[in-house]
């Protein structure tokens, strides 16, 4: 009896520690963080939804690393996805657009080697002030 109530006290701890606002889970090398419930921190990545079509995204992206100066950038767009690589600031710059559905895209940035989730949320920050430009 008393193995159970010690379980249902650990069950409901952690229920309770997950159930806040920044959640993240590691399993061997894999790594998934989940921020607000709007953003998702996934190996390295750091992701997010907007609700703009696939054409205003892939801009907002384009100008947020022109802004920024960004050197080296190679674009590589296909139908439904794109991606970016540049450096910024000597630091090697993936952003990731994918078309999710009808006005709605999710863009995904990595900085550096292994993520830097403090970097990759100033640029959303900053692709976030250029999609709200008119």
């Amino acid at each position: 009896m008393k193995k159970m109530f010690w379980r249902g006290i650990c069950l409901i701890a952690a229920l309770l520690s997950i159930a806040g606002c920044d959640t993240s889970l590691t399993v061997g090398a894999k790594t998934l963080g989940i921020r607000s419930g709007e953003f998702v921190y996934m190996d390295g990545y750091l992701r997010t939804t907007y609700t703009v079509p696939f054409d205003q995204a892939w801009t907002a992206c384009d100008r947020t690393l022109t802004e920024m100066k960004a050197t080296d950038v190679e674009p590589v767009r296909k139908i439904a996805q794109g991606t970016f690589t540049a450096m910024v600031q000597d630091e090697k710059v993936r952003i990731s657009v994918d078309y999710v559905e009808k006005g709605i895209t999710a863009i995904s940035i990595m900085v550096g080697m292994s993520g830097n989730s403090l970097a990759s949320q100033l640029l959303h920050d900053r692709i976030a002030g250029v999609l709200k430009r008119p």
